[in-house]
């Protein structure tokens, strides 16, 4: 006895869920892309901050290339939270685990770069860091990094990303 053939899948089928259009950060695709094994899955891509703001004309192609610039640079010195280690701590013996020297290179730049922004605790220096290397949202960083005790704006968020990106850009020569 043959089973009856399955259908094809709908293409509402194929559309995200709506927790995940809820989250909204995903950009349709004018068609569908390959998954590892080679056949056609969803044709939606989540979409990144930098992404984002270039596609609506709010930072330039090359504010956004230094973003991703110094994010690259931020990836190769391993200062992803979830592993990074205090780079105010000393190496103090054999049992300390070594960074090898392009990681220690890609670090010096990653400081060179927030210094540029006015270092770590200023509002330009966090956003980059924690919106452009660690990858949060700019709403994840204006609600968490507030100045005297409030949350900041949507508005004044992407004000302080754009201008930080406007010093990469000069501090890189795009």
């Amino acid at each position: 006895m043959s089973r009856p053939k399955s259908r094809p899948p709908r293409v509402e089928a194929l559309a995200p869920t709506p927790e995940r259009w809820a989250k909204g950060d995903l950009a349709p695709l004018p068609r569908a892309i390959a998954d590892e094994h080679g056949r056609p899955s969803r044709p939606y891509r989540a979409e990144d901050t930098l992404a984002r703001m270039q596609r609506l004309g709010t930072i330039s192609a090359e504010m956004r290339q230094a973003g991703d610039d110094f994010h690259a640079l931020f990836a190769l010195a391993h200062l992803d939270p979830l592993g990074a280690p205090d780079l105010r701590r000393v190496r103090q013996g054999v049992r300390e685990q070594h960074v090898s020297a392009r990681a220690e290179d890609a670090r010096r730049k990653v400081w060179t770069a927030l210094k540029a922004l006015g270092g770590p605790a200023s509002p330009s220096g966090s956003c980059v860091w924690h919106v452009v290397g660690c990858g949060w949202t700019l709403k994840e960083w204006s609600l968490r990094a507030g100045w005297s005790g409030r949350a900041l704006t949507p508005e004044t968020a992407s004000g302080i990303l754009i201008g930080a990106l406007g010093v990469l850009q000069a501090l890189y020569g795009l």
